[in-house]
């Protein structure tokens, strides 16, 4: 069984130990490391997680600041971002810095393994409480217009967006389609590239903007 390596980052001791307990009930999710913000940068690059789970509001080092710094990694891991009904206005920043998730601190702690390997596996994870926000809200102009981009999507690729857009892992998109995972990573690469985005999270609200899918994950119906 292959072994999801997790390191969470967070200011508070307190929710970093609550995170861990919970994670580490489960057979396949390990948490490597539990830092602080600025711990956060040197124990991502020393651990090569899979995941990471990042509060987006930290003093001294922001969450802001850890996920540039990821993006700059070579292989950088998937960072879900932990927020707060009164943080909304990091959450547009945290999209384009590369975010593929952001979930409320009081998530459901039952969902959080199933979170994280969705997550693990290419998947997209949006909190009901913030997606709605994020799609009426916080993406600029710069994001709307590049829905018209889509066009620009091969039948294949287009087939792809929507089943990632409805929050699907690569090997979901893979079994739909009848694709090996390979090649449903590099038809993601291509449509991010496409659509002049960092994240499949990125991709998917497009395709929200455009009215290509149904909605994204955890959106009001």
């Amino acid at each position: 069984m292959s072994v999801i390596r997790v390191v969470l980052v967070d200011d508070e001791a307190l929710v970093r130990s609550g995170f861990q307990l919970i994670l580490s009930a489960a057979d396949d999710i390990e948490v490597v490391d539990a830092v602080d913000g600025m711990e956060a940068t040197e124990s991502i690059r020393r651990h090569t997680p899979d995941v990471v789970l990042l509060d987006i509001r930290m003093p001294g080092r922001s969450g802001l600041d850890v996920l540039k710094d990821i993006r700059e990694m070579s292989d950088p891991p998937v960072v879900a971002v932990l927020t707060t009904f009164d943080s909304d206005d990091y959450i547009a920043r945290a999209l384009r810095e590369g975010a593929s998730g952001f979930l409320v601190k009081d998530t459901d702690p039952e969902q959080l393994p199933t979170l994280i390997r969705s997550l693990a596996a290419g998947g997209i994870v949006l909190s009901p409480h913030v997606s709605r926000t994020v799609i009426d809200g916080y993406l600029g102009a710069e994001d709307r217009a590049s829905s018209a981009l889509i066009d620009t999507l091969t039948n294949r690729e287009q087939q792809v967006l929507a089943r990632l857009a409805n929050g699907d892992s690569n090997s979901e998109i893979g079994a739909s389609l009848h694709l090996s995972v390979g090649t449903v990573k590099d038809h993601v690469s291509a449509i991010l590239s496409k659509l002049g985005v960092s994240s499949r999270l990125q991709a998917a609200l497009i395709a929200e903007r455009g009215g290509f899918t149904d909605g994204v994950p955890g959106a009001p119906r």
